[in-house]
């Protein structure tokens, strides 16, 4: 014989039906339900006041709530949103208080609550996360064959200007072949450093930068306009993983060296501190853009 599935509504049916027949003492008929005592008397009650469609779950809903927002102001806030349907919280609240001055209006965070309960908020659609290929893997061998780059953080030069130090490094032999301030992680200023390494130094195989602005974007591969162009030279862009500066240690540890010993204090301008002596030896050579 097939099991047969009841409902939670028939199992409730069916202990007032072998209540009211007297087949066991309450204490073990409710035991073989799973009731307690106060649950059982509970059903009773029901049942006795308003028979079978008394014994239906009813709402948890409070009668009353003494903090709830007066239903005037609710749909005076209402009314305005549907006249203004691009106005936010803030500026609701500013044009209805100018209108009512002695009205007591809820909370911004109120006004927000009640925009989203009435579906006055338009749904944004969130954007699909990229997949990331993961831990570069490609072992340092040899010598010019991987490179690691990076922005180190910015700082402000005592004139009150940002200096953002974008630095290249042989992951092999942990040479420093850039180190060049530059006014911004853009990559128009990024770009020529590049083109003069590899001038000077040839082409790497791989570069491993970590996921900046100037490295990677949320297109498709993550590729950036540098990162194309290094593809274009048969270069292959390795990204580490986002927020695991430890798969690029050896850049951060010179960067810990290079904030030290060459940012601390920081120099009048952006060209001083270009040629500042440090551990490195100095914040690269060649001309500021």
């Amino acid at each position: 014989m097939p099991w047969q599935e009841t409902s939670l509504m028939d199992q409730r049916i069916q202990f007032i039906g072998d209540y009211q027949r007297g087949l066991l003492p309450l204490t073990e008929l409710a035991n073989r339900f799973g009731l307690s005592r106060q649950t059982a008397y509970k059903w009773i009650d029901r049942d006795e006041a308003g028979g079978p469609p008394a014994l239906v779950d009813q709402s948890r809903r409070p009668r009353s709530c003494p903090h709830a927002t007066p239903e005037d102001l609710v749909t005076a806030v209402l009314e305005e949103r549907r006249h203004h349907p691009r106005w936010g919280a803030k500026k609701l609240l500013r044009i209805l208080r100018r209108k009512d001055p002695d009205g007591a209006w809820p909370a911004r965070s109120t006004v927000c609550d009640l925009l989203k309960r009435h579906d006055l908020v338009p749904k944004t659609r969130r954007r699909p996360r990229l997949p990331h290929p993961g831990r570069p893997l490609t072992p340092m061998t040899e010598p010019n064959a991987i490179w690691t780059a990076d922005f180190k953080g910015q700082f402000k030069t005592r004139d009150g200007e940002y200096c953002y130090p974008l630095t290249l490094v042989d992951g092999y032999s942990r040479y420093l072949l850039a180190c060049q301030g530059l006014r911004s992680t853009a990559i128009v200023l990024a770009r020529p450093i590049f083109q003069r390494v590899f001038e000077e130094y040839g082409l790497p195989r791989i570069i491993r930068p970590d996921n900046g602005v100037s490295f990677a974007t949320t297109a498709l591969g993550r590729l950036s306009l540098l990162s194309v162009w290094w593809i274009g030279l048969e270069i292959y862009p390795e990204l580490i993983e986002p927020a695991h500066p430890e798969q690029n240690g050896r850049h951060e540890r010179l960067h810990r060296t290079l904030k030290a010993e060459a940012t601390r204090p920081p120099s009048g301008n952006l060209p001083a501190q270009q040629v500042r002596p440090g551990a490195v030896g100095a914040i690269g050579s060649t001309p500021v853009p």
